[in-house]
């Protein structure tokens, strides 16, 4: 069953499914109802994730690794998501499933690590009234090519970081791939040009390329701002003409340990404020 805390949302899925069941009664060719999380097609947003009765699914940006960050007050405006059945959809692949626990000791989906959420003032299924609330909140879709994420910097050492690269405490947005592993820029890459990675790749386990394609990324960020380039044969994603790595250290999403190897400023992680790279 899918579970969450809104009476209406819960009412919804009665009616639907007790609809969805009579109309099976009466007609045995009539399809199964829908579990789990589907994909559905939006006129803003493209193709977004709902639940089985079309309600919108949201990520959160602070949720950078993998636990929830949405506690108090938060809750009752996020209620989370949860579903036995998530991956039941032919759309979704049961390897981008999973499920965490609360602190409450109830459970929550998570898709390609992301907690999935409503967004209490959606008020009806096809409602995305949540997308960029805060700077935060993003509509989950299954073919993002970047997302956001809202995180303290800690750089290989431990030490934390602010958003300007001075020691001390503080949320920093920053570019992650869809799964939430962090990516960087180069200082001395030019604008798409990348100027690290070896011609036969024997770097690229110290900082591995970013090889996506162009695809939809956080409404807060503008899509013109993304490009492809070949390099040495392979792709790799640009943003404001930055080249965009990993750093192989990172052995988990949420890490930053790159942003101080081999020192403070070389390879900075990457956001709306980031300046366009220098040109060639």
């Amino acid at each position: 069953m899918e579970t969450n805390y809104s009476n209406r949302w819960v009412m919804l899925a009665i009616v639907v499914t007790a609809l969805s069941i009579q109309g099976c009664k009466n007609d045995p060719d009539a399809p199964e109802p829908r579990k789990g999380i589907q994909v559905q097609n939006h006129a803003t947003f493209g193709q977004v994730l709902t639940d089985s009765v079309g309600m919108t699914l949201y990520v959160f940006a602070r949720d950078a690794s993998g636990t929830s960050a949405c506690a108090g007050n938060c809750v009752s405006l996020w209620p989370s998501y949860y579903s036995s059945n998530a991956a039941a959809s032919m759309g979704i692949d049961a390897e981008d499933i999973g499920t965490i626990t609360l602190a409450n000791g109830s459970k929550q989906t998570t898709y390609k690590g992301w907690p999935l959420y409503y967004y209490s003032n959606d008020q009806a299924s096809g409602a995305v009234e949540g997308d960029g609330v805060g700077g935060n909140w993003f509509v989950a879709k299954p073919d993002y090519s970047v997302l956001l994420v809202s995180n303290q910097l800690v750089g290989g050492d431990g030490t934390h970081y602010t958003a300007d690269l001075m020691p001390g405490e503080g949320q920093t947005q920053y570019l992650v791939d869809a799964y939430g592993r962090t990516l960087y820029g180069f200082v001395n890459d030019r604008y798409d040009t990348n100027k690290f990675t070896n011609p036969d790749f024997s770097n690229n386990g110290v900082w591995p390329i970013y090889e996506s394609a162009i695809q939809p990324v956080p409404s807060t960020l503008s899509a013109e701002d993304f490009a492809e380039i070949t390099v040495h044969g392979r792709m790799q994603l640009t943003y404001k003409g930055w080249p965009l790595y990993y750093f192989g250290q990172d052995a988990a999403r949420g890490e930053t340990k790159g942003i101080d190897f081999p020192a403070l400023g070389i390879w900075p992680v990457l956001n709306a404020d980031s300046p366009e790279a220098v040109a060639p």
